[in-house]
């Protein structure tokens, strides 16, 4: 699967533009907030109709205009459009249909995406690392995310109801229970069986990026492992109801990522964990493109950065293998860039961005 041709009006600093990719590589060079960044998440927003950068709608639109649309041409000539305006329901369409619903999109355009931002995989708390796993998972089992979104908004309606306390109905409760835990043995299934399946390929791509002894691993970590969620809910309502939460289920789940046996947040170096997070994301391309039978759109934002140039090269050696498919390289330093070309790559093409204004060259 790959991009063709991407339409942006007023998306970020980008007012109006309209963009022919290479099915192969596309490189894209500019200084900080020049809009590399912007066509990137303009991509990542047509596979999950939202942006990875910031998760309200509103704040996207050039501040010189109420609205802005992306519309993306396919390799199957597919075309998949979106509009937004303040007040007005967002319009998502695929092949010119509305969606009833924005979830069945997921999937449609396998994608991956590196960026500074991933760091948050280590550094913040456990949500981020659910969040990866289910971001992965949805992509390809739809069931399991009808089963989150379930399980999520059930959970919101527990939690409301504890808030009250005193006015707790026991019967809706019960009912409430049922339903998260028939939800919650899917996903941790799931999600089990997702890390048993992702960490060799992970621990794989470590080692051939780093060239390195270091030993990696990945931890599923949830209660759910030593008991079932309907006796977790039982011998936790007392807790619950003081605290007016749940205090227990799969939205505790956590992914323990661990260097040389210890947790990497505590030892690893800005390389190691740059090279951990890539390893993990060239891991999940390999996984999505075998279970999904679809090659995933790759978008490697800022890659070079804290990787010294050994690591760089072997990263630039595995995607430069036929096993990927459409890849989008940002950069701000077009020796780096070059190098890339030099060396690996053949079928590019090369974009210059400054201050939202898009230049082929």
């Amino acid at each position: 699967m790959y991009i063709k041709s991407l339409n942006i009006l007023n998306y970020r600093n980008i007012k109006e533009s309209e963009i022919f990719f290479s099915p192969k590589i596309n490189l894209l060079v500019g200084r900080n907030g020049m809009g590399k960044t912007n066509i990137i998440d303009a991509v990542y927003y047509l596979s999950f109709c939202k942006s990875h950068i910031n998760s309200t709608d509103s704040q996207l639109i050039n501040n010189q205009a109420d609205y802005f649309m992306l519309q993306g041409t396919y390799g199957d000539n597919s075309q998949i459009s979106c509009a937004v305006k303040p007040g007005r329901k967002k319009q998502f369409l695929y092949n010119k249909k509305a969606y009833e619903k924005l979830a069945d999109h997921i999937g449609k355009v396998p994608l991956v995406l590196v960026s500074p931002a991933d760091l948050s995989l280590i550094n913040d708390g456990s949500d981020q690392r659910r969040r990866f796993m289910d971001i992965i998972i949805s992509q390809y089992d739809r069931k399991y995310l009808n089963a989150l979104l379930t399980y999520n908004a059930t959970l919101q309606s527990r939690n409301a109801m504890l808030k009250r306390h005193e006015m707790i109905d026991d019967t809706m409760l019960e009912v409430l229970n049922d339903n998260l835990c028939s939800m919650a043995d899917y996903i941790f299934t799931c999600r089990d069986d997702f890390t048993k399946q992702f960490t060799p390929v992970f621990k794989e791509f470590y080692a051939k990026i780093t060239s390195s002894t270091e030993t990696v691993g990945l931890q599923y970590c949830s209660q759910l492992h030593s008991q079932s969620l309907d006796k977790l809910l039982t011998s936790y309502i007392a807790k619950d109801k003081t605290l007016g939460y749940t205090t227990v289920g799969i939205h505790k789940d956590d992914l323990e990522m661990k260097l040389n046996d210890f947790m990497i947040k505590r030892n690893g170096s800005q390389g190691q964990n740059k090279s951990f997070l890539v390893a993990m994301k060239l891991a999940q391309f390999v996984f999505l493109k075998k279970v999904s039978h679809k090659t995933p759109i790759l978008l490697l934002d800022d890659l070079f950065d804290k990787l010294d140039a050994q690591r760089v090269a072997n990263i630039i050696k595995e995607i430069s293998t036929d096993d990927f498919g459409q890849i989008f390289i940002s950069d701000t330093n077009r020796e780096h860039i070059d190098s890339v070309i030099n060396k690996h790559l053949d079928t590019y093409k090369s974009f210059y961005i400054e201050n939202g204004s898009i230049a082929e060259s």
